[in-house]
């Protein structure tokens, strides 16, 4: 499996050994998961290395949906507008956001791109 492993330098430095154990091939390495989905390198899958001291890691991973609606939610958009963009109902978008402030542990969006930007996930 080809992967794009997304986090801090000391972070990917971690999971790199870890995922090699694994027999899994790292692509390319990047920042940011925007940063990855726009390299355009062919991969199976994103891995976000998080830190070990990260007490507030999802225990279940965003779908690649759930990353894009999160990166329009950092632009401030409203449902609307990120239902235009890609192509859903503004219902849809609602609970995408509520499944990522699920999976953050965030109470609200402004929270969910709080944790989401610290943790590497997005970028401004």
């Amino acid at each position: 499996m080809r992967v794009l492993l997304v986090g801090l330098p000391d972070e990917r430095e971690r999971l790199r050994g870890q995922l090699l154990a694994e027999h899994v091939d790292v692509a390319a390495e990047f920042i940011s998961v925007s940063a990855a989905r726009g390299s355009r390198v062919a991969a199976d899958a994103i891995v976000i290395a998080a830190r070990e001291s990260d007490d507030e890691t999802p225990s279940e991973p965003l779908t690649p949906r759930e990353v894009q609606v999160l990166e329009l939610l950092v632009e401030g958009l409203s449902n609307k507008v990120i239902a235009t963009r890609l192509g859903i109902s503004d219902q849809t978008v609602k609970f995408h956001a509520a499944a990522i402030c699920g999976k953050l542990g965030a109470a609200n969006r402004t929270d969910a791109v709080r944790k989401a930007m610290r943790r590497g996930l997005v970028a401004v």
